[in-house]
């Protein structure tokens, strides 16, 4: 199996390790959430924004194996870690700044009798600490996949 196969499965555990992560620490901190359905589990699982980022997380998973495997003067590896760089700069700047618009927004909407306004889903984004905890996870989880998928080829490290 290539490296872009151990890139997609860097790729969907270091999301899925994310996600879970920032699951537990939610539910430590609420001291646990009664569901009423497994609709709105799944929405708090695979909700955006919090700590880890699962987007830095992902994408920092890929670019690592990438990197271990290509090399990381290879053109795959600098495409990887521009588009990597480029979905953290969302994630902390524009997505972050549109959860903040959405919150005053759903304000202004809780605050106003007409039917035309409702609060609408936030879409969160992260901060600088919560995408560096995703970046260092994703590396962590890169960098095991590499080692794994290596100890499967029978190499020895």
């Amino acid at each position: 199996m290539g490296s872009g196969f151990y890139g997609i499965i860097a790729f969907v555990i270091g999301f899925s390790v994310a996600q879970v992560g920032k699951f537990l620490i939610m539910i430590l901190r609420g001291g646990g959430k009664k569901y009423r359905t497994f609709g709105e589990f799944l929405s708090d699982l695979g909700r955006s924004g919090g700590m880890p980022s699962g987007h830095s997380a992902s994408f920092a998973a890929l670019s690592t194996v990438l990197g271990l495997f290509e090399g990381f003067s290879s053109a795959i590896f600098a495409l990887s870690l521009g588009m990597t760089l480029i979905i953290i700069y969302d994630a902390v700047n524009v997505r972050y700044i549109v959860g903040e618009h959405g919150k005053l927004l759903n304000e202004i909407a809780r605050t106003d009798k007409s039917e035309k306004t409702k609060p609408q889903k936030l879409v969160e984004g992260h901060t600088i600490p919560q995408a560096i905890a995703g970046i260092l996870l994703g590396i962590l989880v890169g960098s095991l996949v590499y080692l794994a998928a290596g100890m499967l080829a029978g190499v020895s490290y």
